[in-house]
C-alpha cells in the first residue's frame, strides 16, 4: 500500500514539475469602460504628493493609449486634498511644489477635479483665493469622499511607501 501511495506521489511531481515549466504569463486586454475614480490624498508628507500624482498617470495613461484609446471625457475622476499636501495646493508655496503643482494643472486639463478640504484649510489658515484656479473648496473631504462614493466612484487611496532599495537590489 506505500509504495502504491510513493508511486502515484512520484508521478504527481513529475507531472507538476513539467506543467510547471511550460506555463508563461500571458498579457491581456480587460475590457475597461468608463472610469469613475475618487482619490483621497491624504498624507503625513507633503512631497509624497509627487508619489500620489503617478497613482492617476497609472489609471489615465494605459486608457487613454491604445487598446483603449479613451478620451479624457470618458474618464471621470476626482482627487481630495486633506492632508499636510493641502501646502503644496496654496499659490504662495509655488517655487517649493512647482513639480507637482504642473502635473496637476495638467491632470486638470485632462478633466481630473482637484477638491480641497474646506476645514484642512481652515486649520492651515488658508482662504479660497489662497488656491489655484484649478482647485474646488468643498467643505469637508470625508463628506466629499462618501459623496461620490455613493455616486458609483470607486475610492482610491494611495498608500506612499518611502522606497529603501533600488530595483537592482531586490530583483
Amino acid at each position: 500500500m506505500t509504495s502504491r501511495y510513493l508511486l502515484t506521489g512520484m508521478l504527481l511531481l513529475a507531472c507538476t514539475g513539467t506543467a510547471a515549466e511550460e506555463q508563461v504569463s500571458r498579457a491581456v486586454q480587460t475590457p475597461y469602460g468608463e472610469q469613475k475614480v475618487v482619490y483621497d490624498f491624504y498624507f503625513d508628507d507633503p512631497e509624497k504628493i509627487n508619489s500620489a500624482l503617478y497613482w492617476i498617470r497609472s489609471l489615465i495613461n494605459p486608457l487613454m493609449d491604445e487598446p483603449y484609446g479613451m478620451a479624457p471625457e470618458f474618464l471621470d475622476i476626482k482627487v481630495v486634498i486633506h492632508g499636510t499636501e493641502i501646502v503644496t495646493v496654496a499659490r504662495k508655496n509655488y517655487e517649493k511644489y512647482q513639480e507637482a503643482v504642473e502635473r496637476m494643472r495638467y491632470y486638470a486639463s485632462l478633466g481630473v477635479e482637484f477638491k480641497v478640504c474646506g476645514l484642512a484649510a481652515h486649520d492651515y489658515g488658508y482662504a479660497t483665493d489662497d488656491f489655484y484656479e484649478f482647485i474646488d473648496v468643498v467643505p469637508s473631504a470625508i463628506t466629499e469622499l462618501a459623496h461620490w462614493q455613493l455616486q458609483g466612484y470607486a475610492l482610491l487611496t494611495p498608500y506612499v511607501m518611502e522606497k529603501r532599495y533600488s530595483i537592482e537590489e531586490i530583483r
